[in-house]
């Protein structure tokens, strides 16, 4: 096979998370090879995109101006028939302070085409990209990570060496394991969801049109977001426990669920469902709400889909990988750069990682638990401020931080009474949201599981608007790092 190549870092999977670290460590001026598997462009899921990913992340990495030219519906925020009023309610991200003007808009994306702009991206500034190259394994020596094994297209083994293996190669490669740890799936989100996508389906009145409309009923709910004029993807999410309504003929099955949510039928009756092409299927996802018990090791990081996912409703997939792949790039820019020692570096990544994944997941237990529809089974399923001891531990276990460092929440008793307020207070806020009449966000923005879940995303934005002018940050953790002047690295905070 020859004299093994060397780069600085290889990247397993060149979707938003791997082209997103690609570029931020090709701009340092680092090595960087990535590695995907398919030909782009190709299908993926998860096509509702935040502010925070547009604004912060993709304005650091260089894509900003390619994805403003690409012509994607313009995203101004959520629209929800979801808690116990029975009319829809919507939220924009307009109403977060740092998020005013041109910044508080985000895209409904084709992912075949966002995908490939971002990796034609990280290949622009300096990253080199080869796709159908399957990675087999990663090398090791002496208890760390130091290359992948992989094949080319034409079937031809290669080795590459690197300080740094990046796995972000989704929630199907099995190569995470090499990181230790294992997968642990949510208990409390155990899901499956059936998709495909429509032609001619209505839309929202303006402003809302491009909204994402989320649509709850008796079974489960329903995803329904606009990615063109005429083209709308279409997924119904439904807990395990009832698998049987996603069993045998996928067409009925998604249409009898479509007969269930009289508002997603009304939306979908001059519609027709697209059979051909990359569109032209149905497809299922199960299980898909979980996180890996560690995120690194020395020589290799976990980012996206690989390091994590929690349940969609909010459009977090995309947010988490690249913000993920933000983290793991200042990490190992400054560890490369010999600004900051790889323990250091690498645990504010992961405890960072973690944190904003626990947001999330905090904030849509919350979500979950102000539909106060007592005779839905799905709902019921939903509960877990119930004492129910062993999902209660599982949820301590998870925001928790594992083996992140944070600090354990006391015990589930804690963790229980604190999501029973905190959902309470989301369902008044809603509430008063919908009896106000005059479209304020105040009582949202006043929700603190809202401004948790916006609170890292709205500092990576301003990083990116303000870049040396942004105001100084402190550590979010004891003793802990921050963010360089250019956003692409960690440094320790002045003394004092």
């Amino acid at each position: 096979m020859g004299v093994a190549e060397e780069f600085d870092v290889v990247v397993v999977g060149g979707g938003p998370g791997g082209s997103t670290l690609a570029a931020l460590v090709a701009k340092r001026g680092h090595s960087v090879l990535v590695l995907e598997r398919e030909a782009f462009p190709r299908y993926q899921i998860g096509e509702s995109l935040l502010p925070s990913t547009i604004h912060g992340v993709c304005r650091l990495t260089g894509a900003a101006d390619e994805l403003a030219k690409a012509g994607f519906p313009l995203k101004r925020g959520g629209t929800f028939r979801w808690g116990a009023n029975p009319e829809p309610w919507t939220f924009s991200f307009s109403a977060s302070p740092r998020m005013t003007g041109p910044t508080s808009t985000a895209y409904q994306v084709e992912r075949m085409k966002f995908d490939e702009i971002l990796l034609r991206n990280a290949q622009r500034v300096g990253a080199v990209v080869r796709e159908e190259c399957a990675v087999a394994d990663v090398v090791e020596e002496d208890g760390a990570v130091c290359g992948v094994r992989y094949r080319d297209a034409g079937g031809t083994e290669h080795t590459v060496r690197a300080k740094y293996v990046v796995d972000a190669s989704g929630n199907k490669s099995r190569l995470h394991q090499r990181v230790g740890g294992d997968r642990q799936y949510s208990e409390f989100f155990r899901s499956l969801a059936l998709f495909g996508y429509f032609e001619g389906g209505k839309r929202l009145p303006e402003p809302n049109r491009n909204n994402i409309l989320c649509v709850a009923f008796d079974s489960g709910w329903f995803w329904y977001i606009p990615l063109s004029d005429t083209l709308t993807s279409v997924g119904a999410v439904v807990q395990r426990d009832m698998a049987e309504k996603v069993q045998g003929d996928p067409e009925r099955a998604l249409r009898d669920l479509i007969d269930e949510c009289p508002m997603i039928a009304d939306h979908l009756g001059p519609a027709r469902r697209v059979t051909t092409g990359e569109y032209g299927q149905i497809r299922v996802r199960k299980d898909y709400s979980y996180h890996q018990t560690r995120f690194w090791r020395p020589g290799m990081v976990l980012v996206g889909d690989a390091a994590c996912f929690v349940d969609p409703v909010f459009s977090s997939g995309v947010h988490l990988a690249t913000y993920g792949a933000l983290l793991a790039a200042r990490s190992i820019n400054s560890v490369l750069g010999g600004e900051v020692e790889e323990k250091a570096a690498f645990e504010e990544f992961e405890s960072r990682y973690r944190r904003e994944f626990s947001a999330f997941y905090e904030f849509l237990v919350s979500f979950y638990e102000m539909h106060r529809n007592e005779q839905s089974y799905f709902w019921q399923a939903k509960k877990v401020t119930n004492n129910d001891r062993p999902e209660l531990e599982a949820f301590v276990d998870l925001v928790g931080g594992v083996s992140s460092g944070e600090a354990a929440l006391v015990d589930a008793d804690t963790a229980a009474s604190r999501l029973r307020s905190g959902s309470a207070e989301f369902a008044g806020a809603v509430d008063e949201l919908q009896a106000g009449g005059s479209g304020s966000m105040v009582p949202l923005m006043k929700s603190s599981v809202v401004r948790q879940v916006m609170r890292a995303g709205s500092q990576v934005q301003m990083q990116a608007a303000m870049g040396d002018e942004a105001e100084p940050e402190t550590p979010v953790f004891d003793g802990g790092l921050i963010c360089s002047p250019d956003g692409l690295g960690w440094v320790r905070p002045p003394a004092g």
